[in-house]
Protein backbone atom coordinates (compact mmCIF):
# COMPACT_ATOMS: atom_id res chain seq x y z
CA UNK A 1 0.00 0.00 0.00
CA UNK A 2 1.23 3.47 -0.91
CA UNK A 3 0.02 6.71 0.70
CA UNK A 4 -0.04 9.51 -1.84
CA UNK A 5 -0.45 13.13 -0.81
CA UNK A 6 -2.48 15.19 -3.28
CA UNK A 7 -2.25 18.95 -2.91
CA UNK A 8 -2.27 22.22 -4.84
CA UNK A 9 -3.20 25.84 -4.36
CA UNK A 10 -6.79 26.98 -3.93
CA UNK A 11 -8.68 26.63 -7.22
CA UNK A 12 -6.03 24.41 -8.82
CA UNK A 13 -8.49 21.53 -9.21
CA UNK A 14 -7.49 19.04 -6.49
CA UNK A 15 -11.06 17.78 -6.18
CA UNK A 16 -11.30 17.19 -9.94
CA UNK A 17 -8.05 15.20 -9.89
CA UNK A 18 -9.14 13.24 -6.77
CA UNK A 19 -12.39 12.47 -8.56
CA UNK A 20 -10.49 11.06 -11.56
CA UNK A 21 -8.38 8.90 -9.24
CA UNK A 22 -11.52 7.60 -7.50
CA UNK A 23 -12.55 5.80 -10.71
CA UNK A 24 -9.73 3.24 -10.22
CA UNK A 25 -10.60 0.10 -8.22
CA UNK A 26 -7.27 -0.04 -6.38
CA UNK A 27 -7.53 3.54 -5.03
CA UNK A 28 -9.22 4.92 -1.90
CA UNK A 29 -9.61 8.69 -1.47
CA UNK A 30 -9.50 10.64 1.79
CA UNK A 31 -10.50 14.31 1.47
CA UNK A 32 -8.91 15.95 4.52
CA UNK A 33 -10.90 19.22 4.34
CA UNK A 34 -14.24 17.37 4.25
CA UNK A 35 -13.24 15.11 7.12
CA UNK A 36 -12.04 18.14 9.12
CA UNK A 37 -15.46 19.79 8.66
CA UNK A 38 -17.21 16.62 9.87
CA UNK A 39 -14.91 16.33 12.87
CA UNK A 40 -15.49 19.97 13.85
CA UNK A 41 -19.19 19.06 14.15
CA UNK A 42 -18.78 15.68 15.87
CA UNK A 43 -15.56 15.55 17.91
CA UNK A 44 -16.04 16.61 21.54
CA UNK A 45 -12.26 17.18 21.85
CA UNK A 46 -12.27 19.63 18.92
CA UNK A 47 -15.44 21.40 20.08
CA UNK A 48 -14.07 21.96 23.57
CA UNK A 49 -10.76 23.35 22.28
CA UNK A 50 -12.42 25.60 19.68
CA UNK A 51 -14.71 27.02 22.39
CA UNK A 52 -11.66 27.73 24.56
CA UNK A 53 -9.86 29.62 21.75
CA UNK A 54 -12.79 31.32 19.98
CA UNK A 55 -15.32 31.78 22.78
CA UNK A 56 -18.98 30.92 23.27
CA UNK A 57 -20.03 32.14 19.80
CA UNK A 58 -17.95 29.43 18.07
CA UNK A 59 -20.93 27.03 18.12
CA UNK A 60 -24.61 27.90 17.83
CA UNK A 61 -27.05 25.12 18.81
CA UNK A 62 -24.13 22.68 18.66
CA UNK A 63 -23.26 23.66 15.05
CA UNK A 64 -19.99 25.33 14.14
CA UNK A 65 -20.54 29.04 13.47
CA UNK A 66 -18.51 29.03 10.25
CA UNK A 67 -19.06 32.69 9.39
CA UNK A 68 -17.92 33.84 12.83
CA UNK A 69 -14.80 31.59 12.75
CA UNK A 70 -13.97 32.53 9.13
CA UNK A 71 -14.10 36.25 9.91
CA UNK A 72 -11.64 35.77 12.77
CA UNK A 73 -9.14 33.49 11.00
CA UNK A 74 -9.10 35.51 7.77
CA UNK A 75 -8.02 38.58 9.73
CA UNK A 76 -5.68 36.94 12.22
CA UNK A 77 -3.15 34.34 11.04
CA UNK A 78 -2.28 33.36 14.64
CA UNK A 79 -5.93 32.30 15.14
CA UNK A 80 -5.82 30.34 11.87
CA UNK A 81 -2.69 28.62 13.16
CA UNK A 82 -4.45 27.87 16.48
CA UNK A 83 -7.44 26.38 14.63
CA UNK A 84 -5.16 24.18 12.51
CA UNK A 85 -3.34 22.97 15.64
CA UNK A 86 -6.67 21.91 17.13
CA UNK A 87 -8.11 20.22 14.05
CA UNK A 88 -5.16 18.59 12.26
CA UNK A 89 -4.03 16.12 14.95
CA UNK A 90 -7.61 14.77 15.07
CA UNK A 91 -7.77 14.57 11.26
CA UNK A 92 -4.49 12.65 11.30
CA UNK A 93 -5.91 10.09 13.80
CA UNK A 94 -9.05 9.81 11.68
CA UNK A 95 -6.94 9.23 8.55
CA UNK A 96 -4.90 6.46 10.20
CA UNK A 97 -8.18 4.68 11.04
CA UNK A 98 -9.29 5.15 7.42
CA UNK A 99 -6.03 3.54 6.19
CA UNK A 100 -6.65 0.49 8.42
CA UNK A 101 -10.15 0.14 6.95
CA UNK A 102 -8.79 0.33 3.37
CA UNK A 103 -6.18 -2.42 3.67
CA UNK A 104 -7.39 -4.04 0.44
CA UNK A 105 -6.45 -0.94 -1.63
CA UNK A 106 -3.03 -0.47 -3.21
CA UNK A 107 -3.12 3.34 -3.21
CA UNK A 108 -4.57 5.73 -0.63
CA UNK A 109 -4.87 9.32 -1.82
CA UNK A 110 -4.73 11.89 0.99
CA UNK A 111 -6.11 15.10 -0.56
CA UNK A 112 -5.30 18.22 1.45
CA UNK A 113 -4.95 21.91 0.61
CA UNK A 114 -2.38 22.40 3.36
CA UNK A 115 -0.48 19.11 3.09
CA UNK A 116 2.91 20.73 3.76
CA UNK A 117 1.75 23.40 6.21
CA UNK A 118 0.18 20.73 8.45
CA UNK A 119 3.28 18.48 8.23
CA UNK A 120 1.11 15.69 6.84
CA UNK A 121 3.43 15.35 3.85
CA UNK A 122 5.74 13.40 6.20
CA UNK A 123 3.58 10.27 6.21
CA UNK A 124 3.17 10.23 2.39
CA UNK A 125 5.20 7.89 0.18
CA UNK A 126 4.65 10.13 -2.85
CA UNK A 127 3.29 13.63 -3.41
CA UNK A 128 1.28 14.94 -6.35
CA UNK A 129 0.73 18.67 -6.79
CA UNK A 130 -2.07 19.92 -9.02
CA UNK A 131 -1.07 23.12 -10.79
CA UNK A 132 -3.01 25.80 -12.65
CA UNK A 133 -1.93 29.39 -13.30
CA UNK A 134 -3.11 32.01 -10.82
CA UNK A 135 -5.55 33.82 -13.14
CA UNK A 136 -7.34 30.50 -13.87
CA UNK A 137 -7.44 29.70 -10.16
CA UNK A 138 -8.84 33.13 -9.22
CA UNK A 139 -11.63 32.79 -11.82
CA UNK A 140 -12.49 29.29 -10.61
CA UNK A 141 -12.71 30.27 -6.93
CA UNK A 142 -14.76 33.44 -7.60
CA UNK A 143 -17.19 31.29 -9.64
CA UNK A 144 -17.26 28.41 -7.16
CA UNK A 145 -17.42 30.27 -3.84
CA UNK A 146 -19.12 33.50 -5.01
CA UNK A 147 -16.44 35.64 -3.30
CA UNK A 148 -14.47 38.75 -4.26
CA UNK A 149 -11.11 38.66 -6.02
CA UNK A 150 -9.63 40.29 -2.88
CA UNK A 151 -10.90 37.37 -0.76
CA UNK A 152 -9.33 34.82 -3.15
CA UNK A 153 -6.00 36.67 -3.21
CA UNK A 154 -5.96 36.75 0.60
CA UNK A 155 -6.58 33.00 0.74
CA UNK A 156 -3.85 32.38 -1.83
CA UNK A 157 -1.43 34.51 0.18
CA UNK A 158 -2.05 32.31 3.24
CA UNK A 159 -0.94 29.18 1.36
CA UNK A 160 2.61 28.12 0.57
CA UNK A 161 3.88 29.19 -2.84
CA UNK A 162 3.35 26.93 -5.86
CA UNK A 163 7.11 26.85 -6.36
CA UNK A 164 7.64 25.31 -2.91
CA UNK A 165 4.96 22.67 -3.51
CA UNK A 166 6.21 21.81 -7.00
CA UNK A 167 9.78 21.36 -5.77
CA UNK A 168 8.60 18.99 -3.00
CA UNK A 169 6.48 16.86 -5.33
CA UNK A 170 7.14 13.56 -7.07
CA UNK A 171 4.50 14.25 -9.73
CA UNK A 172 2.85 17.41 -11.10
CA UNK A 173 -0.53 17.41 -12.81
CA UNK A 174 -1.16 20.51 -14.92
CA UNK A 175 -4.88 21.21 -14.75
CA UNK A 176 -5.71 23.69 -17.51
CA UNK A 177 -7.45 21.33 -19.95
CA UNK A 178 -9.63 18.55 -18.46
CA UNK A 179 -8.89 15.98 -21.18
CA UNK A 180 -5.16 16.45 -20.68
CA UNK A 181 -5.66 16.34 -16.90
CA UNK A 182 -7.41 12.98 -17.20
CA UNK A 183 -4.54 11.61 -19.33
CA UNK A 184 -1.99 12.75 -16.75
CA UNK A 185 -3.98 11.10 -13.94
CA UNK A 186 -4.01 7.81 -15.89
CA UNK A 187 -0.25 7.99 -16.42
CA UNK A 188 0.49 8.74 -12.74
CA UNK A 189 -1.93 6.03 -11.62
CA UNK A 190 -0.16 3.49 -13.87
CA UNK A 191 3.25 4.45 -12.40
CA UNK A 192 1.97 4.29 -8.80
CA UNK A 193 0.28 0.93 -9.40
CA UNK A 194 3.52 -0.50 -10.78
CA UNK A 195 5.38 0.83 -7.72
CA UNK A 196 2.92 -0.76 -5.31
Amino acid sequence: MKIVGLTGGIGSGKSTVANYFSSFDNVAIYIADEEAKKLMQTSQIIKQKINEVFGANAYIDNYLNKKYISNIVFKDSSKLDALNKIVHPEVRKNFHNFVKEQRNKEIIIYEAAILFESDNSQFCDFIITVYANSSTRIKRVIGRDNVSKENVLYRMKNQLSDTYKLLQSNYIIYNDDLNKTKDQVQKVHKILTEKS
